[in-house]
């Protein structure tokens, strides 16, 4: 087991599954950055109606897990990430909720919490959206720079 794993279990996760997408691809490189489709949590609904800002947070975080799942199906082993360069989080909202740096805070404070400040430490945009697919709760695609 890779030490970013065993950080993951030590902090009482697990890694699911990759996504099998079809048609499109869970990752794209291009040099030393990989590119991640989005990835979601199984919690459905809306922030700030049927969903609390508690309840968004682990979903980012459980969105923030497929998502290093998806990369490790890609790179064999999630040691070779270098650092998390920048995420992209978007927030099945009602109209009125305007906590989404909150709930999207469950996705980077996990990442600090398994890389580390500087290699966890990312640039984030945080949207607000009307619907996502299926109705999740959060959507979160990331770029990483991986060892070569």
């Amino acid at each position: 087991m890779s030490v970013i794993e065993s950080t993951i279990v030590e902090l009482g996760f697990y890694l699911p599954e990759p996504f099998r997408g079809k048609p499109f691809a869970l990752t794209s490189r291009s040099g030393s950055l990989l590119f991640t489709s989005g990835a979601g949590s199984t919690t459905k609904g809306k922030l700030g109606a049927d969903l609390s800002i508690q309840q968004g947070y682990a979903a980012a975080r459980e969105a923030g897990l497929q998502l290093l799942a998806n990369t490790k199906a890609d790179i064999g082993d999630l040691d070779r990430i270098v650092r998390i360069v920048s995420a992209r989080c978007l927030v099945n909202s009602d109209p009125l909720f305007i906590e989404q740096p909150a709930v999207a805070n469950g996705f980077t404070e996990f990442m600090l919490q398994v890389f580390g400040d500087s290699a966890g430490a990312h640039t984030r945009t945080t949207m607000g959206v009307a619907s996502l697919p299926e109705g999740i709760a959060i959507e979160i695609d990331m770029i990483v720079e991986v060892a070569t």
